[in-house]
């Protein structure tokens, strides 16, 4: 890394990321207490809620009927003035995938694939978490618990089971193979919806460490992207007995603070422009979910088109690439009609656009409470990779000053914030390579 003068040390830097956390990218609870969760035990959670019960999703008729009464009953803003996305989602985009969703679209598929799944729930800290957990039938597979973010769910993750629990399938071999768990964010899906304050990523990060444990998972590792990488940050933070190392393939929490990291060499200085843009015109989502995501909940709910525009209005990379995917019919990777539609029906169907977007406001408040402190340190190895569309694809430098314990970094050829999703195959093989050490 390119020391400078006028950077901060890792210590004042970090001091002064959790101070501002509540207006940066995704900011990590950097105030988290150390839990370790208890072989034979749970830190979290009752005994009579240790149940691990099968899930299946049916999902009625008459709610799909709704759906597409509701998308016919749709009422349409003029076309926007400008020829760009500067102004929000496009109509021409938003008129495509309408006419998707309402003629084409068969959520009966994206049911029939989630229940061929092993799906199942269990209580933690008084929310019902849902998750599916896939064991490979390698014998010496290594576990890996994978956290989606926002506005995803564990639709982004599905392609990534076969690769990585089946490896000898995608060009891999037995040594490479995980046992896979993915989890609903609480709030999201088909988990429960906390009744009470508090689950930042935090007290996610500890629900998850006991999550592994009921499965009696003595060594495991985890990743995350978007709010995943802040969970997943969290658990490496909080170091609970069992977790070897963590990935994430977003540099959380630092987006608002970019302008204090180096930018001294041209990857350095294209991460600080694309930060910077993201601050002045890309964060309008955030800004919203983090301090009035109950004000935007009521358009969630009501109205499909309303929800589809606010989660297709994330980033710039994904949204010119899914815009792609329904008005010319050309997907990028993945992204395709059905699948964005699986994901946006999901949040539809389960009613939980106001309760993901809270999260974003408990991590707001969970920066405020931290500010000023420095966080603990990361006491396990680091894996990163950074993608050339994600909202500012971070250099070696900056994420050696957040993960000094970094272990393995990699620069993707190609995929954007949703890696997983766009680049599944891609994406897994840079999880074999990152957990490749781990495993002896």
């Amino acid at each position: 890394m390119t020391a400078i003068s006028s950077s901060p040390t890792r210590r004042s830097f970090l001091a002064v990321s959790a101070a501002t956390g509540a207006l940066s990218l995704l900011p990590i609870h950097f105030a988290a207490a150390r839990a370790q969760s208890k072989q034979g035990g749970s830190p979290l959670g009752s005994t009579k809620n240790d149940a691990i019960l099968p899930f299946r999703v049916n999902v009625r008729g008459e709610d799909l009927a709704d759906l597409r009464r509701r998308l016919a009953a749709t009422r349409w803003p003029t076309k926007e003035l400008v020829e760009d996305r500067s102004q929000g989602v496009q109509l021409a985009t938003l008129r495509a995938l309408a006419r998707h969703w309402s003629t084409e679209y068969d959520w009966r598929k994206c049911e029939a694939r989630l229940n061929r799944l092993p799906q199942f729930t269990t209580v933690v800290d008084g929310v019902k978490i849902h998750f599916i957990h896939v064991k490979s039938r390698h014998e010496n597979a290594l576990p890996l618990i994978m956290t989606h973010g926002w506005p995803g769910s564990v639709i982004e993750l599905l392609d990534t089971i076969g690769p990585l629990t089946d490896p000898t399938k995608y060009g891999g071999t037995p040594d490479d193979a995980f046992h896979l768990v993915l989890p609903s964010l609480p709030g999201y899906g088909f988990s429960g919806e906390p009744t009470e304050l508090g689950w930042d990523a935090a007290r996610i990060a500890r629900a998850w460490a006991v999550l592994m444990d009921r499965f009696g998972y003595t060594r495991y590792v985890a990743q995350g992207g978007d709010v995943g990488a802040a969970v997943t940050d969290a658990m490496g933070r909080q170091a609970p007995k069992g977790l070897l190392g963590i990935h994430v393939n977003l540099l959380a929490g630092v987006a608002a603070m970019s302008d204090k990291l180096p930018a001294e060499s041209e990857e350095e200085r294209a991460a600080r422009k694309a930060a910077a843009t993201f601050r002045a015109s890309g964060s309008g989502y955030f800004l919203e979910q983090a301090t009035r995501p109950q004000t935007i909940g009521y358009s969630l709910l009501n109205s499909p088109l309303g929800l589809a525009s606010w989660m297709l209005d994330h980033d710039t990379d994904s949204y010119y690439k899914i815009s792609r995917a329904f008005v010319e019919g050309k997907p990028a990777g993945n992204l395709t009609r059905d699948n964005i539609l699986d994901n946006i029906t999901l949040y539809w169907l389960t009613g939980t656009g106001a309760s993901a977007a809270r999260w974003y406001w408990e991590a707001g408040q969970a920066a405020a409470r931290a500010a000023g402190k420095s966080p603990p340190p990361v006491a396990v190895p680091v894996g990163f990779t950074t993608f050339p569309g994600e909202l500012f694809a971070a250099p070696r430098s900056w994420v050696e000053i957040m993960y000094p314990s970094l272990a393995y970094f990699s620069e993707a050829e190609r995929g954007g914030h949703f890696a997983a999703w766009e680049e599944p195959k891609l994406f897994s093989n840079e999880l074999r390579a990152a957990f490749k050490s781990l495993r002896k």
